[in-house]
């Protein structure tokens, strides 16, 4: 068996087959992942996330958005500065929290590569639908951890996992560029692990703050 990719852990065991690939589950940290082998390359993900069409001005995609920008913005001080992880080929919550009043820096792997971005620390990170589809997401989680001041905040999105039976029949593993799979549990073990405080916000949105030492 393939070693948990998030936690390191050897202890993971089967947990469902598809017709497309296999899906293992970690037995310290109840990641839900899919072994590398099964993975896209760098090419064919890239072309999936170009068929995304991502509009700043689409009403629907910020109403979206707003289920992690505004809980988020009730947080933090007013003017912070914030990064934007992940944020694809039209950014849009970086301009829904320039609206608010603070400034935004962003980086994507794909298309906004600049590295200079992650050298700095922030007083929020924000990453909606993206740690759904990290192939070192324990490299990425730390990163996040370091680019977050003491008292900072973290904004996830991303579907979770409920059980097996749900998992099954869940749309988001039919995905090919989501490879790891969270739960409620996994990030009670992250927040657990690394000092954070973790709050759940509906069916899709985490919010963890990076408490002082």
């Amino acid at each position: 068996m393939d070693c948990c990719p998030l936690c390191s852990s050897p202890s993971t065991e089967h947990y469902y087959q598809d017709k497309h690939r296999h899906y293992l589950q970690c037995q310290r940290c109840f990641l839900v992942f899919v072994p590398p082998h099964q993975r896209l390359c760098a090419q064919q993900e890239k072309a999936f996330y170009d068929l995304h069409n991502n509009d700043p001005q689409d009403a629907g995609y910020r109403q979206f958005l707003s289920r992690v920008v505004e809980p988020m913005a009730g947080r933090i001080e007013s003017r912070s500065h914030g990064l934007d992880f992940g944020c694809g080929p039209g950014p849009t919550l970086s301009e829904m929290m320039k609206e608010r009043g603070h400034t935004m820096s962003l980086y994507d792997l794909y298309y906004y590569p600049d590295t200079s971005v992650l050298d700095r620390q922030y007083d929020f990170v924000t990453a909606t639908e993206v740690i759904e589809h990290l192939y070192t997401p324990n490299e990425v989680w730390q990163q996040w951890l370091s680019l977050v001041k003491p008292s900072g905040w973290i904004g996830l999105m991303t579907k979770l996992v409920i059980d097996l039976d749900a998992f099954k029949n869940w749309h988001y593993k039919n995905d090919l560029t989501h490879v790891v799979f969270f739960s409620r549990d996994t990030f009670r073990y992250l927040a657990e692990r690394d000092k954070l405080e973790l709050e759940f916000i509906g069916n899709d949105v985490i919010l963890l703050r990076k408490l002082t030492q």
